[in-house]
């Protein structure tokens, strides 16, 4: 790995995130909870999830009276930090889908999901929102003989569903369209498109606003009940209640457990020059990942930056969530050298900012939606950051689901899914270290041989994390 020039110790750091920053740093906040209300609906968190689920109910039903709560202000968890992926990942796997429900459930589970990312496009463009958005798909990549083993026995099992569209590239056709140092081959399926997050959630803050929704922010709810959502400023009563709080999950009463709020981190660069451009392409704006157990993603930002992403120390004791986005010294240096890594010729180029933010994992690593009648209790998420598709999806079946719609998106294989809870401390905190730094043993192992085969800690970690 290339050593990195940049001094990443004067890296602007934490202020939420850089998409922040972008757009002129943290935005006012809107007026707290003045007291007890009334309402039909209130949904906890004020993200993408709780954005487009009020979204789709006021356009279903304008007479709702539609409260959103939100600890901060809009957009402040992952849904302002995240890498900006609007790709149709199914979090969990077909697979697991099609022991439960069948292959045509998976299969529909596939379609939703792409028809999503163009649903996210076409409300940008009819909202007005300017969210930097640009279609390129996503591009997977190798630079270990193990990696390609894995991606092309990936792209083989893609290509047995239908609605995938994935194509293997080898390293000639990868440099075609990203030139990225020891690139194998790679995977590229055209669902996925670039987004500027903040961007993104400040504008459905606004068309939500728009249609009469009531966004309270600076107002931390501490439990939600049958009936209402119980805030530091009063109670909020409501015939349906909508736990819309990913990976701040675990600090509601009685969720401890249910989803663990799994650390991500990013940097950016400043702009690159057209020099680089010229030698790199990445012309289309596709997204980039690559095929590592601690796997990186990143994107070309509109106005030519690189934001560059991976997992840096994956979770903290309690399941604790931190406040402003800060993330660790030692995170920052290894994402830009493996930056640096990927493209030498960016090695000169300052970082501009790093951050972090948290996502929701379920103990089985599967996205769930679901509503209770019975109750009015509805939730959704545990993303595992897939969630910038993945919320819309879970928006619009949220809405149905309340409204009582029997319509296809309610009848989805991740509709009404529930995964076991995590374990307690110190078992949690112990099992999952443990996963990641097997996961880097193995990236280890294999960066360092030649063999196609996939290192055996990464087998142990797979098992632990309950993925097989």
């Amino acid at each position: 790995m290339n050593a990195t020039r940049i001094d990443t110790a004067a890296v602007p750091n934490g202020d939420v995130s850089w998409w922040w920053r972008d757009l002129g740093g943290v935005p006012a906040q809107r007026a707290p909870l003045a007291g007890d209300l009334d309402a039909d609906v209130a949904i906890v968190g004020a993200g993408y999830t709780g954005l487009w689920t009020a979204y789709y109910l006021k356009r279903a039903q304008p007479d709702l009276r539609v409260v959103m709560l939100e600890q901060r202000f809009a957009g402040f968890g992952a849904s302002g930090r995240n890498g900006g992926w609007l790709t149709n990942t199914v979090t969990g796997g077909r697979e697991r889908y099609a022991e439960s429900h069948g292959r045509d459930a998976a299969t529909a589970q596939q379609r939703a999901l792409n028809d999503t990312v163009d649903e996210v496009i076409a409300v940008a463009a009819r909202e007005g929102i300017d969210a930097d958005i640009a279609k390129g798909g996503e591009l997977g990549v190798a630079r270990t003989a193990a990696q390609l083993a894995r991606l092309q026995a990936a792209v083989a099992a893609e290509q047995s569903w239908p609605h995938t569209d994935v194509e293997l590239l080898d390293a000639g056709a990868t440099a075609s369209r990203i030139r990225i140092d020891g690139a194998l081959g790679g995977a590229w399926h055209p669902h996925c498109a670039r987004v500027h997050p903040a961007k993104l959630v400040r504008g459905l803050a606004a068309a939500v606003e728009r249609l009469g929704v009531r966004i309270l922010e600076q107002t931390k709810v501490r439990e939600i009940a049958p009936g209402r959502a119980v805030t530091d400023r009063g109670a909020v009563r409501a015939t349906h209640v909508l736990r819309a709080t990913e990976g701040f999950t675990a600090d509601l009463a009685g969720q401890h457990r249910t989803w663990l709020p799994m650390n991500s981190s990013m940097i950016v660069t400043e702009p690159l020059p057209r020099a680089f451009w010229d030698g790199v392409g990445w012309g289309d704006r596709a997204t980039l990942g690559d095929f590592a157990h601690v796997y990186m993603y990143a994107q070309r930002t509109a106005d030519d930056r690189i934001a560059f992403g991976g997992r840096g120390v994956p979770y903290r004791y309690g399941s604790r969530v931190d406040t402003d986005g800060t993330t660790q010294q030692r995170t920052v240096a290894s994402l830009a050298a493996l930056l640096h890594d990927f493209f030498p010729a960016a090695a000169d180029v300052p970082i501009a900012h790093a951050w972090a933010g948290v996502l929701g994992v379920p103990r089985d690593w599967a996205a769930t939606v679901g509503h209770d009648r019975g109750t009015g209790l509805g939730w959704a998420g545990g993303y595992v950051g897939t969630g910038v598709t993945a919320t819309n999806l879970a928006g619009r079946t949220l809405a149905d689901l309340v409204l009582e719609r029997d319509t296809e998106l309610v009848r989805l294989p991740w509709v009404g899914h529930r995964a076991k809870r995590w374990e307690p401390e110190p078992l949690r905190w112990v099992a999952v270290n443990a996963i990641y730094t097997a996961y880097r043993m193995a990236d280890r192992a294999e960066a360092s041989g030649s063999s196609s085969r996939t290192a055996w800690p990464a087998h142990i970690a797979d098992v632990v994390a309950g993925r097989h």
